[in-house]
């Protein structure tokens, strides 16, 4: 019975990565997982784990966020077992997608990173992408690491109005 549980779990992580066009991270995927209680922590790492390992899923890091991106191998696997869903989670899973696609969007597509450089000011990275393009990446020198944690926090909540404001000065 646990195997026939992994299995339709792994099947759910491969749903929701196929019916969005970003990718989501670990952190969105067990969000939903956890908050609806279809399995717990441990689980859903060995999960994660397990995709990874059978080439269905590719991990990547970015900020110290790890990205999920579904394969080939995972869309193919989802075309032939994908009906062991039970309408019920699938319906679940895309009113999660719906609920909540501009925040998750936006988590993956708008990122900032501070770090110490050589100098010893403290660069903090920016970065707005949309459909997988950079639109704008910056770097700002600031003196203390306070600054730029603040810089990167305002840039979450502020990017679309910085970059509006740099293209309407630029053209």
């Amino acid at each position: 019975m646990l195997e026939d549980s992994l299995t339709l779990y792994k099947l759910m992580v491969l749903h929701m990565l196929s019916r969005v066009t970003f990718p989501l991270t670990t952190a969105q995927i067990s969000s939903f997982m956890l908050d609806q209680e279809y399995t717990d922590y441990l689980t859903l790492q060995q999960i994660f784990s397990e995709l990874d390992d059978a080439g269905m899923i590719r991990r990547s890091t970015v900020h110290n966020r790890t990205l999920l991106h579904l394969t080939e191998e995972g869309r193919s696997t989802l075309q032939y077992f994908g009906s062991r869903i039970s309408d019920a989670t699938k319906a679940d899973i895309d009113l999660f997608l719906r609920e909540n696609e501009v925040t998750l969007r936006n988590e993956v597509s708008v990122q900032a990173d501070y770090y110490k450089a050589t100098s010893g000011e403290y660069e903090a990275r920016l970065l707005a992408k949309e459909r997988g393009i950079n639109l704008i990446e910056l770097t700002l020198s600031v003196p203390t690491k306070e600054i730029a944690a603040a810089v990167c926090d305002h840039w979450q909540s502020r990017n679309q109005e910085i970059y509006k404001y740099i293209v309407q000065q630029l053209f």
